[in-house]
């Protein structure tokens, strides 16, 4: 197998209450798992067989894609969660947050509200483009910003299984919630990068 599922940098049960371990277990341990064996068998003997993720998702559609897609964003997500990191953003990150948004607190707003504002399944995104300029955005299914040339530097998932065994239909309170475990080094070191 060419992918294989990163160990997370925490024990299952360290985003509790935010995230609990039972969902860790189904949400990482069954899931994102899914779509990783699921990408290596598609791609065995064929053009994307040595081609790295990133690449994969840029040059693919259907089955494919989505199954690329997913095992990246899905290793995205969990690798931007700390249960000790840094609460809140500084530097080039937060100067330009308070540029276009105004302040931390209304960039989280509108953050949360496109997330809430996606139908069914998805992923609300913070992108980057070359010029450093942020953009929150929804992407249905297994979208994915870097197909439109943007680097993405923070997600959060609002497929029902990221959420429902913990807030059931709040959608919002799973958003909200979320701010008290993303650790904004990680975010910085890839907006920085």
């Amino acid at each position: 197998m060419k992918f294989t599922q990163p160990k997370l940098p925490y024990a299952q049960d360290a985003l509790a209450p935010v995230i609990s371990p039972t969902t860790i277990e189904f949400h990482y341990g069954k899931h994102e798992k899914a779509y990783i064996d699921t990408l290596n068998k598609l791609i065995e003997g064929t053009e994307y067989e040595d081609m790295p993720l990133e690449e994969i998702i840029t040059k693919s559609d259907g089955k494919l894609f989505n199954n690329a897609s997913q095992a990246w964003n899905h290793i995205f997500y969990f690798f931007q969660f700390s249960p000790d990191g840094f609460k809140e953003p500084s530097g080039k990150l937060r100067e330009q947050i308070e540029k276009q948004y105004g302040s931390l607190e209304e960039f989280k707003k509108q953050f949360e509200e496109a997330g809430v504002g996606i139908f069914g399944s998805g992923w609300v995104w913070l992108s980057t483009d070359s010029n450093g300029q942020l953009f929150i955005s929804q992407g249905k299914n297994a979208e994915n910003p870097m197909t439109q040339g943007l680097k993405p530097i923070l997600v959060f998932d609002v497929w029902e299984h990221a959420y429902y065994l913990d807030y059931q239909n709040l959608r919002a309170s799973y958003l909200h919630k979320l701010w008290d475990i993303v650790d904004w080094a990680i975010i910085e070191m890839r907006y920085e990068g």
